[in-house]
């Protein structure tokens, strides 16, 4: 008897992007920056380049593979516990004064009734996880580029496909399937972000808000009558 409710067990999914719209930055560049100016890669060298991948982010043309791989680079020259070090500055100095007030407080709606919260987000694992825990969602419920760590170091490497565009829809098929296996599935799904790079995670969903969106998203938004929102203020 109990299998079987478990079976039916029918809930609703927020999924929130992170850069641009949970945040009022892209905390990937933003690591990018935080490395510079505390001299742990050269500057010029590695501003250039973290400025090129940017651009092709904003413009849609990203390799996600290559610049996640030019980021996995840098963390691993270094152990993991310096890494953790670096990274709880990073998110105290660049990254907390930058959360959106109306996100969290959307953000906590969805968990006040008792929707599950995932924050989906092309940035990388290392980066994405710590944010995460400040808006109090857990490992489990992060979907994120995963990086590959090899005896307790990063390999410089991917460990499965980056989670960009169509990428959102391969890792969150993935997690859905592990959802499912527990007997939870989904009766109304909903997607927040900013980007064009998210429209196949925004068609996926039931409901589609286009959180302070980009030219083009805020085009395709206006053509199928999604909800558009300033959170900006």
């Amino acid at each position: 008897m109990q299998a079987t409710q478990a079976q039916n067990y029918q809930k609703e999914l927020a999924l929130f992007d992170l850069d641009h719209t949970l945040l009022d930055v892209d905390s990937d560049y933003l690591w990018g920056e935080y490395i510079v100016k505390h001299d742990l890669v050269d500057e010029a060298e590695y501003r250039t380049a973290n400025q090129k991948f940017y651009q092709d982010y904003i413009e849609g043309t990203l390799d996600a593979t290559e610049y996640n791989e030019f980021v996995a680079q840098f963390l691993s020259s270094l152990p993991m516990d310096r890494l953790h070090e670096l990274r709880e500055d990073y998110i105290k100095s660049e990254i907390e004064p930058h959360i959106r007030p109306k996100a969290m407080e959307v953000l906590c709606q969805h968990i006040e009734q008792g929707h599950d919260v995932v924050i989906i987000s092309a940035t990388n694992d290392f980066v994405v996880s710590a944010i995460a825990k400040r808006f109090g969602i857990e490992a489990a419920n992060v979907l994120s580029t995963p990086l590959e760590i090899k005896d307790e170091r990063y390999t410089g490497k991917l460990m499965d496909k980056p989670n960009f565009k169509e990428g959102k829809i391969y890792h969150l098929n993935k997690w859905l399937d592990k959802q499912q296996g527990v007997g939870i599935n989904f009766k109304k799904t909903y997607a927040y972000s900013d980007s064009k790079n998210d429209i196949p995670l925004l068609e996926w969903a039931d409901v589609a808000i286009c959180v302070s969106p980009d030219d083009a998203l805020h085009a395709h938004a206006l053509a199928h009558r999604w909800a558009v929102e300033d959170w900006s203020i």
